[in-house]
């Protein structure tokens, strides 16, 4: 007999990344409308990147009460309010009558994501086993990046769909055809009514019922995931006595004492410098990009899809070997190909026009850098994130790494065009090559390798630093 429940486990696993998709899907479906949106509403570069990152600001307020409410109310309840909160934003967007408007719908929805990017991860490791864990979080960031392909062939199709109408008569003709960018941010409440169903359907963290004291309900789950009965007692014996070990600490003023204070601190430098090496400055700004290389509209657009299918692929193969090669492992050869991939981007920038070089290999640049980083530093952050914390201090922790992380790519968001304008595309890749070194410093000499050790085994671990 098996010693766990696979299925039951990925099933719950699935259902939870798909808040991931709506992270993905709004990260990505923002750079198919700024070009029109800037035109409709005369923006400048910094308004330009204030319509972009507007809804990090959002997740920026998302992530503060995130941690807290899904460490009071559940993993589960604030799921939901995750869902609701993207699924108003996306009706508010495509029928936002002014500028101020649409910004103010893009903060409910960046609400919603960086709530998500919090729960989400931490409900799919704590329902998962040690064995298999790396995978099934990585679920949630191959979901991110389905959301980015998905919002890319969306995009791609609705622009084709609105130069092809011969007529835009009534509201659908308004949102879909006059102004089509409605319509590409509208159909993202899709996926969010769609989650907001299957999480209803879905059991609470049996981790988070054993730490609030409801250990029968936490038992009862526990026996859908473990097959023996030992199992099952060993996991909420565990789970009791780190609960126990750290009784007392569900106040943020916890996370400085001696042991939590270093995970919070290497989770936020992680957390931070990730975004600071481009990556998210692609997803935005990525057809911008490209049209800075001399491609039209849609060419751009068609790029813009094969990375993102670069993107998903490489995800798809990082989630079968994060639990084999492991975490550092990873990071160490992804992202020196990403040094290398950046450097050959800016050469690109610098030399194309004098030495003729066809935009192809603008492509090719642009896929490797995503490849490495997909693979790399993509795959292992939300996984990281959501095992390092001790169980009592999860929620907040994981809050606070995640505000580190969504601040910096609201820097990163609202800063690029203004970048690309005056550091020149070359330069602002040289930067992001720069970035990657501290990264690498601090995940080689300060987190620990945390493949194939449970949760409990990870937070003995930190406590041990005290």
């Amino acid at each position: 007999m098996k010693q766990y429940n696979f299925g039951y486990i990925l099933l719950l696993s699935v259902i939870a990344a798909l808040g991931g998709f709506l992270f993905g899907y709004d990260e990505a479906v923002i750079s198919g409308t700024v070009a029109e949106v800037s035109k409709q509403f005369n923006l400048s570069a910094l308004m330009k990147g204030w319509f972009v990152s507007s809804a990090l600001l959002g997740a920026i307020f998302g992530v503060l009460g995130g941690g807290a409410l899904s460490d009071k109310f559940g993993r589960k309840r604030t799921m939901i309010t995750a869902a609701t909160l993207f699924a108003v934003s996306m009706v508010g967007c495509a029928f936002a009558p002014s500028f101020v408007t649409l910004v103010l719908f893009r903060l409910v929805g960046g609400m919603g994501i960086g709530v998500a990017s919090i729960v989400c991860p931490m409900y799919i490791s704590e329902i998962s086993v040690a064995k298999s864990r790396g995978m099934l979080v990585s679920l949630y960031q191959l979901a991110v990046t389905i959301g980015v392909v998905g919002a890319y062939i969306s995009n791609y199709y609705l622009l084709h769909y609105a130069q092809g109408a011969t007529c835009a008569e009534g509201l659908f003709g308004y949102v879909f055809v006059e102004e089509w960018w409605r319509g590409m941010l509208g159909v993202g409440v899709v996926p969010s009514v769609i989650f907001l169903v299957a999480v209803l359907f879905i059991p609470e963290s049996p981790r988070w019922l054993v730490l609030k004291g409801n250990t029968a309900t936490a038992t009862s789950i526990f026996s859908k995931i473990y097959n023996e009965i030992s199992d099952v007692k060993k996991q909420i014996s565990d789970t009791l006595e780190v609960s126990k070990s750290n009784a007392g600490s569900s106040s943020y003023a916890s996370l400085l004492k001696p042991g939590i204070r270093t995970a919070v601190i290497v989770g936020v430098c992680i957390a931070m410098l990730g975004q600071f090496m481009g990556v998210n400055a692609v997803l935005y700004y990525g057809p911008d990009i490209f049209k800075n290389a001399g491609l039209g509209q849609g060419d751009a657009f068609f790029y813009q899809v094969i990375v993102g299918m670069a993107n998903m692929l490489t995800t798809i193969g990082a989630m079968f070997i994060i639990d084999r090669v492991g975490r550092k492992a990873l990071v160490y050869y992804g992202v020196s190909g990403m040094i290398i991939s950046l450097v050959l981007i800016a050469f690109y920038f610098m030399c194309h026009d004098m030495m003729g070089i066809s935009s192809i290999w603008l492509l090719v640049f642009f896929i490797a850098y995503i490849v490495f980083c997909a693979g790399s530093i993509c795959a292992i952050i939300f996984v990281i994130l959501s095992e390092m914390y001790p169980l009592a201090v999860r929620g907040m922790a994981m809050s606070v790494a995640g505000l580190a992380l969504w601040i910096a790519t609201f820097l990163v968001g609202q800063l690029t065009p203004w970048l690309l304008e005056t550091a020149t595309p070359a330069g602002t890749f040289i930067i992001f090559a720069v970035m990657c070194l501290p990264y690498m410093f601090i995940m080689w000499k300060y987190v620990p390798e945390t493949t194939g050790k449970s949760l409990e085994e990870i937070e003995q671990y930190w406590n041990k630093k005290k």
